[in-house]
């Protein structure tokens, strides 16, 4: 799955990788335990089986444009759960969705689209903003997972934008 993604300050990149960490050491499940260089945290605005240039001509260059220079104020709502999805949970941090952000979202779906095969979650009007802290928890494991993890620093903020490449495992930063 190729995605564009809008990446955090050092101060909110920093606590999400606290929580994957206390995740990793209560021996949860963690997207901290994935120990790519390119593992880092992140708010996905557009997700699709193909977003490289090959398959979609200029898509760099218009998504560049459409987001601009990044710098967003973000506010987290706490966490939520997705699921369950075969027996299991996401458990997320939520990101509000303010008008800026939503117009952030549209143009930079605008710029990409139409992406082929464009995962309908990431569509303006089925969206929710969020970070993901860990994937495939059990029942249990949420409960635990809450014990362990940390409020957010306020405010959040994104200050770039990026799309990666799950076929050749890059990421190439856009603003």
């Amino acid at each position: 799955m190729h995605s564009l993604e809008l990446l955090l300050d050092d101060d909110a990149d920093a606590s999400v990788r606290a929580d994957w960490d206390r995740l990793v050491e209560a021996g949860l499940p963690s997207s901290g335990r994935h120990r790519s260089p390119s593992n880092a945290p992140h708010i996905t605005l557009v997700a699709a089986p193909a977003l490289d240039p090959a398959t979609v001509p200029g898509i760099d260059d218009r998504v560049a444009g459409a987001a601009g220079f990044v710098d967003l104020p973000l506010v987290s709502a706490g966490v939520l759960l997705f699921g369950p999805r075969r027996g299991t949970y996401v458990l997320v941090r939520q990101v509000i969705l303010t008008p800026e952000l939503l117009e952030l979202h549209r143009r930079v779906c605008a710029a990409a689209g139409p992406a082929p095969g464009q995962i309908r979650t990431s569509l303006p009007g089925s969206w929710t903003p969020h970070i993901t802290l860990a994937r495939r928890l059990s029942a249990l494991q949420v409960a635990a997972a809450l014990q362990v993890i940390q409020p957010p620093p306020e405010p959040l903020r994104a200050v770039g934008l990026r799309r990666w490449d799950s076929d050749t495992r890059t990421v190439v930063r856009l603003a």
